[in-house]
């Protein structure tokens, strides 16, 4: 399949819904004509499996025959009927050649003529240019000339321009070089490295595993060692316990050089050092000073630029560690993929916005260039810290009363700690059995025994949790979040939005009438002047502020309020609003000091209504101001 056909697969597999064909057609730049085709193509090529579902909704993908059309395709490298991959089979046969390929016998040995041969020796030639290879004949014979390291390289390059989008799956490693002890080995190599204290990034290991296929393979053919010049520069140890585990799993001892090219890929490409039982990161030791005092740099002004708290030790630490071998790969150009990118880009813009910020203050610090995997991989590391503190910030506290009897009281701490730790935070245990029930302050009580007063804050549990007990500790738990969530949305919302400035079934003949009578309102109460309501009149007649079929949104585009707020006007029956008709008219005051503040709830505000249910809803029930904000804050928080 094309890259179209695989990027069209790629968005039909990352989308949860039906897709139209003019949505694929705008995500690739082709017609929906063209869609229709690839489509076809694609179904023709997984028969009997129905791959892609089509129906008045457009096109999805069906999960599971696609996993089988996957599970049953070869690698696209192991095909050998495009030029593509034929010329990665005549590179392989080259470097595996030390006295060079007959052109004619080879011509003879693949079924192919003499002038498709030829042609393929042209495009491997061009592929050499900037290898350090180069190609040498002599009659019918071709030799490929440069050194061990420099064939490895362009091995792995070819492998992973061939695999799938860049990810280097591991079926297709073992697939190429004949290998079925891949998988076992990564197994222990990720268990070691676990039992050293190291944190393993999973998208490396597959680039690292190649390297170890490419070595074995090449000294199995009592080829000379690479990377002589390449010396460890992680533990001594740790290059031991590789060497034992490749002599275990594929019975071949690799010299000095070869082990220390993969230590280094280990260490730039895998693996973190985690921490030691003090919490210190043990990579303190490691992170150069003049790194630290770099990142640290960077991440405080990242952290002033987006309004977000990166002050931590431990975070800049992991970070600087990462940035040190960024740094390294992106000089030596030998950058690290990323499966991710593109859904990180999608699904986090802001983290990578953020990324890209820190990313572009290296690249002016080191004078080097990162690319978007890159970039990608700065995002995980601070999306990773920004969603632990927010899980953090978002545990509900509990108090747990156990009496003490013997060591039953610690053994119920550590399991409701185990199972129940991403929903709940013990703060404090009573072990006494005269409880001080009024002094207890935590949003739950858990409890061995029963309280005096029964209470939704306070849950009674068996002194030895029972999975009932873990279902209604959760429950409560989320219960408790909803209403933290909603008293927050609505502490927001009453930022903006005031009793005085609503109304009910207020009728107005034309637009212009129902600005001047919101704005009236919020000129008697010192918030705007008369030329902000002149402002959003002419801003009404440039182009109708009508967001939705029911909401209009009017508003003046200089920000001189003394301060954001809304006028809002809730009608039962619809008016006229430029070419639609709207229940809701909200008239909008942007200060320039609040306006950013009021981005989030404002997108909030408008999304209610995109949604007719919604907007009937909201309408009926907001009798009055109270109920029109309650009714508002479960609507967003729906």
């Amino acid at each position: 399949m094309s890259d179209k056909h695989t990027r069209m697969l790629d968005y039909l597999l990352r989308s949860p819904e039906w897709v139209t064909a003019g949505e694929l057609a705008e995500h690739l730049g082709v017609t929906a004509r063209s869609i229709r085709s690839y489509v076809t193509s694609v179904k023709t090529a997984a028969d009997p499996l129905d791959v892609i579902e089509s129906g008045p909704a457009g096109y999805r993908i069906n999960r599971e025959a696609y996993a089988a059309f996957r599970t049953a395709q070869p690698p696209r490298i192991a095909q050998a009927d495009t030029p593509q991959s034929r010329v990665y089979h005549l590179v392989r046969r080259l470097i595996d050649s030390t006295a060079g390929l007959d052109v004619y016998e080879l011509a003879a040995d693949v079924f192919m003529s003499d002038s498709t041969v030829e042609a393929d020796l042209s495009r491997v030639r061009a592929l050499l240019s900037d290898t350090g290879l180069s190609l040498a004949r002599h009659g019918s014979v071709v030799t490929l000339l440069g050194s061990e390291t420099d064939r490895r390289q362009l091995l792995s390059r070819m492998f992973r321009e061939e695999s799938t989008r860049g990810f280097l799956e591991l079926a297709a490693i073992q697939k190429e070089f004949a290998s079925n002890s891949l998988a076992p080995f990564k197994t222990d190599l990720i268990a070691m490295l676990d039992a050293q204290g190291y944190f393993v990034n999973e998208y490396g290991t597959n680039n690292v595993l190649l390297h170890v296929a490419i070595a074995v393979d090449r000294v199995s053919k009592r080829v000379a060692a690479a990377h002589a010049d390449e010396t460890p520069v992680i533990a001594a140890d740790l290059t031991a316990l590789l060497a034992g585990l490749i002599d275990t799993h594929f019975g071949v001892v690799l010299d000095v050089a070869d082990l220390a090219y993969l230590v280094l890929l280990l260490q730039t490409r895998v693996v973190t050092p985690g921490l030691d039982e003090t919490a210190d990161p043990i990579g303190a030791s490691l992170a150069r000073t003049e790194d630290l005092a770099v990142v640290r740099r960077i991440v405080a002004q990242a952290s002033e630029e987006y309004l977000v708290d990166l002050a931590d030790d431990e975070f800049i630490t992991r970070l600087t560690l990462h940035v040190r071998h960024l740094i390294d790969r992106a000089q030596a150009q030998d950058y690290s993929r990323n499966p991710l990118t593109r859904s990180i880009k999608t699904a986090y813009p802001m983290i990578y916005e953020l990324a890209v910020y820190i990313a572009s203050e290296l690249q002016r610090q080191e004078q080097i260039r990162i690319n978007d995997d890159e970039i990608a991989y700065i995002a995980m590391h601070v999306g990773s810290y920004l969603e632990q503190r927010s899980r953090t910030e978002e545990l509900v506290t509990c108090v747990l009363v156990c009496p003490n009897y013997y060591t039953m009281h610690a053994q119920l701490r550590q399991r409701i700690e185990r199972v129940l730790g991403d929903d709940v935070t013990v703060v404090h245990q009573v072990t006494r059995s005269d409880v001080p029930w009024a002094e207890l302050h935590a949003d739950l009580v858990l409890t061995t025994i029963a309280p005096p007063v029964p209470s939704d804050a306070v849950i009674v549990i068996q002194p030895f949790l029972t999975e009932g007990d873990v279902h209604r500790i959760r429950e409560a738990a989320i219960r408790v979040r909803r209403l933290r969530r909603r008293a927050q949305i609505k502490d927001h919302l009453l930022q903006f939005f005031d009793e005085s400035l609503y109304l009910r079934n207020f009728v107005a003949p034309d637009e212009e009438t129902m600005i001047r009578e919101l704005g009236g309102r919020m000129v008697a109460r010192g918030l705007i002047d008369q030329s902000y309501i002149d402002g959003a009149i002419e801003r009404e007649r440039m182009s109708s502020t009508a967001f939705t079929d029911h909401l209009a949104v009017p508003h003046a585009m200089a920000m001189t309020a003394q301060q954001t707020s809304i006028a809002i006007a809730v009608n039962d029956s619809p008016m006229a609003w430029g070419e639609s008709r709207v229940n809701v008219v909200a008239l909008i005051a942007f200060s320039a000091a609040g306006r950013a503040s009021f981005q989030s709830i404002f997108d909030q505000f408008v999304e209610v209504f995109t949604e007719r249910a919604d907007v009937q809803r909201l309408i009926k029930r907001s009798v009055g101001f109270p109920s029109f904000i309650d009714e508002l804050v479960h609507l967003i928080d729906k």
